[in-house]
Parts: C-alpha cells; structure tokens; sequence
C-alpha cells in the first residue's frame, strides 16, 4: 500500500493549490484528485448536502485504492472530516484548517472564506482563541469561486470582483490576509498586487503539505522507491472531474508541476 495514491479532492480546481505544494515536498507520491465541479461551489450548499457529496468522492478514492485522502476544502473539512475520520478510522484524512493561527500577531485580519466555513465551529473555534481581541474583517465572497472557476488567471471580470472584496479590508487597515478557501490561492499574485508589500498573504497550502508528509511517515506509507521500482516520476497522476474537464485542464496549463506529471483526466464520473 506504500505505493499507492493519495486521494485528494476539492469541489473543483481549488485544491490543486494543496496538491502543487505536496508535490514539491513528495515528487515521488502519485495523487487521484477528484474536482466535484458539478456540484460547486460548496460554500452555499447544505452541511447535509456538502457531507453526502464528501462521502461519496470518500468511497470512489478509497475503492480506487488511495492510502490516504486529503480534504483539500476548506468547507468539506469543516463540515464533513470529522464523520469521515469516524467512518474510516483507519484512513489517515488530512484537511484545512482556516490558517488564524499565523495571524496571532497582527493588528488587523482579513479573512476571505466561504459562508460555510465563516459559520462553521471549527473556525469561530480557531477565531476566538487566536484572534480574538483583535479586528477581524470577514467577507465570504460570493461569486468568487465560480469566476476562479470559470476565468483564466488575468481575467479583468477577476480583478474587478477581487478589487470589491479587498478594497474595504484595505481602508480598515488590515496587514495580514488569511486565505480560507483552497480556490484564493490559484489567483494569490492577483491578490498580492492589490493589497501591496505591506500586507502579509498567508496561503495554507504548504503546511497541509507538511502534515501530509508527517501523516505518510508516521503510518510508514512513504513510497518507496528500490532499484526494481523507480517510483512515480513521469506520468502519474489521475484527474477525476464529476462535470466538464474545462477549468482542470485550463488549471493544469497553468501548473507545470502537475500538468507534467499528469496521466490522464476523466471527465463526467457519476458518484
């Protein structure tokens, strides 16, 4: 089972965010990323909804023989790890948390999240015990995915929404920005350039990385690589969409990394 894939999924192209940053800590690991475009975004839809969904995709990476899966949502795992980890309790689950805790020591916060993850225990848990006292600015972008989703990096229709969410958070004297939601991070140079050197973008991804790497070799999954066996490099990595392989393939272009390692995308897979 070393050798097996990890198991990633997001609702769309947000968590190949998480998926670059652990392949530039693990190039010999191979991934099966699910992107459930068909039912993003998450953000608005029912826990019940955003559980069943994140159950489903749960099952076919397992069933397709992953060692590990990775939530790399930030609204699924506020919402569904827990009953995953209890569904499964010996698959090793990593999600992602809203990254409060490196914006302990700053005068003002920004948080761009979905409603879902704004409302969710895990972060008002993560809010009051690192932020609180402190001013915490919130905007749960609407539209915001659909648009990373749909535009390519560049995009004016991008730039003009973003401008919309950060403005207000810039007059309020914000310097530390917490990206909450896997998706921001895909478009984070768009972001820095509006917000300017003096405000501090913190993006999860690489500490999820990290604890992926923490998690493979504490269980002694680590591939393993022997003279017979030259591990994963070169095509590798399976792409699951539940709807159009449009923005995936877009994204990939976008992310050599990835798009090197890339086996195949299968498209339209019904959970």
């Amino acid at each position: 089972m070393t050798n097996s894939p990890i198991g990633i999924f997001d609702s769309g192209i947000g968590g190949l965010s998480v998926a670059v940053a652990m392949a530039d800590l693990l190039p010999e690991e191979t991934f099966l990323y699910v992107a459930d475009n068909a039912y993003a975004p998450y953000g608005p839809r029912s826990a019940e909804s955003i559980l069943e969904r994140s159950r489903k995709i749960t099952r076919h990476l397992l069933a397709s023989g992953a060692k590990m899966v990775v939530v790399a949502c930030n609204t699924a795992t506020s919402i569904a790890i827990d009953t995953l980890r209890e569904d499964y309790p010996a698959i090793p689950f990593v999600g992602m948390e809203p990254a409060v805790k490196p914006a302990a020591d700053a005068d003002g916060v920004g948080v761009l999240a979905t409603t879902a993850t704004l409302r969710s225990h895990r972060y008002l848990k993560l809010r009051n015990k690192y932020l609180s006292g402190k001013p915490v600015f919130e905007d749960a972008c609407v539209g915001l995915v659909p648009l990373i989703e749909a535009e390519p990096s560049g995009s004016p229709l991008l730039a003009i929404r973003l401008q919309e969410i950060l403005d207000p958070m810039l007059q309020n004297g914000i310097d530390t920005l917490v990206l909450g939601c896997t998706h921001y991070p895909l478009i984070k140079e768009e972001i820095e350039a509006i917000c300017g050197p003096a405000v501090n973008v913190i993006d999860p991804s690489s500490a999820a990385a990290r604890q992926v790497q923490r998690l493979l070799k504490k269980r002694g999954l680590l591939t393993l690589l022997s003279k017979g066996f030259p591990g994963t490099r070169g095509l590798a990595h399976i792409f699951v969409t539940s709807g159009t392989s449009v923005p995936l393939q877009r994204a990939l272009h976008q992310l050599p990394g990835l798009n090197r390692n890339r086996k195949l995308i299968v498209p339209q897979v019904h959970f």
